[in-house]
């Protein structure tokens, strides 16, 4: 992606991980996050300096971001391409999935004769041997 592509004041107002998102879509493979990062702050007209103190920045906006999906050896592409026959476990997704109707639930009466009850009291004081000191001050 050159600078001709877009226009500086839409890349202004973009994210890095938006700029990113258009150039995975313009490259059309997977690049690694360093070359990447550094495509972003030419097309911004960063310098040296200000792409080591947001390198991390970036990595972090990439985790979070569902577009983009991480592969082997620090490479990063667009999720999309990478789904086909995948299943992905999305915690937050099965979350809402959940019905609650479906959910069996025990009659108010039931008793599990497994569980111990906690009501029983227990002595458990039984085994407890008081010792009496005061005979052993006075002589």
């Amino acid at each position: 992606m050159t600078k001709n592509d877009i226009s500086s004041e839409e890349l202004e107002q973009m994210n890095y991980n938006d700029i990113a998102h258009l150039i995975l879509q313009k490259k059309g493979k997977m690049v690694k996050i360093t070359d990447l990062f550094k495509e972003v702050c030419e097309l911004l007209d960063l310098n040296e300096e200000e792409y080591q103190s947001h390198i991390a920045d970036f990595f972090e906006l990439l985790s979070t971001d569902k577009r983009f999906v991480m592969l082997d050896n620090g490479f990063w592409d667009l999720k999309i391409k990478h789904n086909k026959g995948m299943v992905i476990d999305d915690d937050e997704e099965d979350e809402e999935d959940i019905v609650l109707d479906e959910v069996e639930e025990e009659p108010d009466d039931y008793v599990d004769e497994d569980v111990k009850d906690d009501d029983v009291e227990e002595d458990d004081l039984a085994d407890l041997v008081i010792i009496d000191d005061t005979d052993d001050e006075n002589n």
